[in-house]
């Protein structure tokens, strides 16, 4: 069995806030091969597929397709706030390494 992810209340109230006043978009969390650690994880607005893993809060959704649950097992999707910008972040206990904008990283 696979632990699912977790999604931060910080990060679905600001899916919140960016759905806020219009049609609720949920939030697709990804992950293709590529970047410059071997994975990346593409985060996007989507439409939610038959057998995609749904994770609900605050009215908002985000949506883990079968293939990327796997290397998404256990991980924490929240959102960061800092000077350099502002971002959905996944801190993933099966990476064993990641490059320094957090996007791509290695199993």
């Amino acid at each position: 069995m696979i632990l699912p992810p977790k999604v931060t209340p910080r990060a679905f109230a600001r899916l919140a806030a960016i759905n806020a006043g219009r049609d609720v978009r949920p939030l697709r969390v990804a992950v293709a091969g590529g970047g410059c650690s071997g994975f990346q994880y593409e985060i996007d607005f989507g439409t939610a597929q038959a057998d995609d893993l749904v994770l609900q809060g605050e009215g908002q959704s985000v949506l883990i397709d079968p293939v990327s649950l796997p290397f998404l097992a256990g991980a924490t999707i929240d959102y960061s706030e800092e000077l350099i910008g502002a971002r959905f972040v996944i801190e993933n206990p099966n990476a064993t390494a990641s490059c320094g904008c957090g996007t791509s990283f290695a199993l």
